[in-house]
């Protein structure tokens, strides 16, 4: 489906060193779920094509990375005092280094959430982690400290989830949420700010004095770098809109309202979905999604938003992936797939997979699409515009609400218990 409106690419978040054979950030290397590596995994079990397992001291869900010959992962113990960046082995899965960071009590956290929620960033160089209210941390890849920066204290009764991006030599980050939200950009040789943008309408669920007044408002929302008409710009789903960055200053260009504004409050769980000239961007909590045209100048909402769906709307978790022009979305609650059109919001097919609810995005890579759900079961189904075409469903029998890092024909899957790395293993012939 090409797109009347607009020339739309995803640009990779990450600088030029980060060639293919890596997945340095969440959901790939340019934050879309696409991978391009080939010979991936179909199927595997706790005894079948497990190349290696690496044991992980607590639960996380922060996704796993790979970057060079090495894959990093998140962790924290001791109920959130301890927050651990660990470095394994890409082929062995032999711990390398962990750093840790201790971090004052959080004021409150969601039960589902945990310490470690979100995915680190690496671009060759340098890998870096956020920690919360603990701050972003940057390291070399022998785990030497580089330099740490404190964004201040976030306070949401959900925690915190959002990643950072590299964009060149810089890192972004949407810091949030609570009353305090803004996107930043950081110098990555330095940690300095070099633009801060705050986001209004900020609140901590607490009940505090926030413009909302203690109503469920957050945006959990991962930057994307996309290129439009030549430009560059970051996209970022906010609990009521969505917002494009100019890359160098920060400033706004264009916005697109319609997420949120529910009896259930203003979140955002997922990234946005871009492609063919296209955005979607979905709300949690049962929240609307809307689809939206790229591109403008100011609130654009008018003009650019196509559809807004906000009645019977599943829990959002994990984010989807367009692919030949249509998104495919993994759903929390209930535990349903769907294929959608971004022009109109329509439902091409709607159907459940096996099995529990999602947390984790979709991954589409080797011409099939991969989610795990949260008993750590990942399904492999063909991009079909007519019907869920399931493949295979693939138990590891551990709990999982990341998303799997697919690169050189291996599967990187982080459960509660193990870093797992997937690979199809050959028999010699007898």
């Amino acid at each position: 489906m090409k797109s009347p409106f607009i020339s739309t690419l995803i640009v990779a978040a990450v600088t030029a060193s980060a060639a293919a054979g890596e997945w340095a950030s969440f959901r790939g290397p340019n934050g879309d779920g696409i991978s391009t590596a080939k010979n991936v995994p179909v199927e595997w079990g706790p005894n079948r094509n497990i190349k290696w397992k690496a044991p992980l001291p607590d639960r996380g869900n922060g996704s796993p990375i790979v970057s060079r010959d090495r894959v990093f992962v998140t962790c924290a113990t001791d109920a959130g005092k301890n927050r651990h960046l660990f470095a394994f082995d890409r082929q062995t899965g032999k711990e390398l280094w962990v750093k840790t960071v201790e971090a004052a009590p959080e004021p409150m956290i969601h039960s589902t959430n945990d310490h470690a929620p979100s995915t680190p960033a690496a671009d060759g160089k340098r890998v870096v982690v956020w920690h919360g209210s603990a701050g972003l941390y940057c390291y070399d890849y022998d785990g030497k400290e580089l330099w740490s920066k404190d964004l201040g204290t976030f306070r949401h009764i959900w925690g915190f989830a959002s990643s950072p991006v590299f964009y060149g030599e810089t890192i972004l980050l949407n810091c949030g949420p609570g009353e305090r939200t803004f996107v930043t950009a950081l110098d990555a040789a330095s940690g300095e700010t070099i633009w801060k943008t705050d986001e209004p309408g900020g609140d901590s669920g607490e009940g505090g004095t926030g413009q909302s007044r203690g109503k469920y408002v957050g945006s959990w929302s991962t930057p994307m770098v996309v290129k439009i008409n030549g430009e560059d710009q970051i996209i970022v789903s906010m609990p009521t809109r969505v917002v494009a960055y100019e890359p160098k200053s920060g400033s706004v260009i264009w916005t697109c309202s319609g997420l949120g504004n529910l009896p259930k409050g203003e979140l955002v769980y997922t990234s946005p979905i871009i492609g063919d000239g296209y955005g979607v961007a979905m709300g949690g909590f049962n929240g609307p999604a809307i689809g939206f045209k790229l591109g403008g100048s100011g609130d654009m909402t008018a003009t650019n938003q196509l559809w807004r769906e906000s009645q019977g709307i599943p829990q959002r978790i994990g984010s989807g992936v367009m692919v030949e022009g249509v998104v495919y979305m993994a759903n929390a609650g209930p535990g349903t797939v769907q294929c959608i059109d971004p022009a109109t919001g329509k439902d091409l097919w709607r159907d459940r997979l096996p099995g529990g609810d999602h947390w984790g995005s979709i991954v589409f890579a080797d011409g099939r699409l991969y989610v795990t759900n949260q008993q750590g079961t990942t399904h492999v189904f063909k991009p079909n515009r007519e019907r869920l075409e399931l493949i295979t469903s693939n138990r590891l029998g551990e709990p999982s609400n990341s998303t799997p890092a697919v690169v050189d024909g291996s599967i990187f899957i982080r459960t509660f218990k193990n870093l797992y790395c997937i690979e199809q293993q050959t028999i010699a012939a007898k």
